[in-house]
């Protein structure tokens, strides 16, 4: 069966973006974006993709939640994640760091691309946040190893868990897995997308380059 979508059309009308009132530093205006889908009450608009390759060049792609915009100097920033180091994006990490984040808020109209190298936050950093997640949370990461691993069954998933509940029943603070943490993916370009009427989309990239970010405006 075909699906065919080629006559659906939206006309993009909602925002723009002109160099003058932007910011030198493109934090701001991610911060800005940011708050802007908050107070719209977007559904978790802190989620977003995150794209990466390992060693046998194969993308692959995957929905996370960022967890904190952190600045690392004056002018640098990263996005703050945490997942299972031994899963299929922790391999594909170790392999290459470098990957690509997307923001995108359908009702704003707009999109955000992150290029950047990953790395792991400080060990008190993960222990920190670990420990602030709901109990079971922090069992199901117990579970959760390795990520991406083939298990027969669900009821092997949901066996494993109770185990894990009992298990950690009378433990005041759940251990952190070692082979679970933070990862940070340090922004080194950023493109903003504003749909506009058209097709004539602004796009508007900023590169950091010796300290210092560079701004561009691409065709759309």
């Amino acid at each position: 069966m075909t699906m065919d979508f080629s006559a659906q059309r939206l006309s993009y009308e909602k925002g723009q973006l002109n160099e003058p009132q932007l910011p030198n530093n493109p934090k701001h205006l991610l911060q800005t974006w940011i708050q802007q889908a908050i107070d719209e009450k977007l559904v978790e608009p802190y989620a977003f993709s995150l794209a990466t390759c390992g060693r046998d060049n194969q993308p692959s792609v995957r929905t996370l939640l960022m967890r904190e915009l952190t600045e690392i100097d004056d002018n640098g920033f990263a996005i703050v994640f945490y997942s299972n180091y031994d899963s299929a994006k922790g391999s594909d990490i170790a392999q290459n760091p470098k990957a690509q984040a997307l923001f995108f808020w359908h009702y704003l109209e707009r999109q955000v691309r992150i290029s950047g190298k990953i790395r792991k936050v400080s060990l008190e950093k993960s222990q920190n946040y670990f420990h602030q997640r709901p109990q079971d949370s922090q069992i199901a990461a117990w579970v959760s190893e390795p990520q991406s691993g083939v298990i027969d069954s669900r009821e092997l998933m949901e066996t494993k868990f109770a185990q894990l509940q009992q298990q950690f029943a009378k433990t005041e603070v759940i251990p952190m897995p070692e082979f679970w943490g933070g990862y940070e993916l340090v922004a080194e370009q950023i493109e903003f997308w504003q749909g506009r009427a058209n097709r004539m989309h602004d796009r508007i990239i900023y590169s950091l380059v010796d300290g210092d970010w560079i701004m561009e405006r691409l065709l759309p």
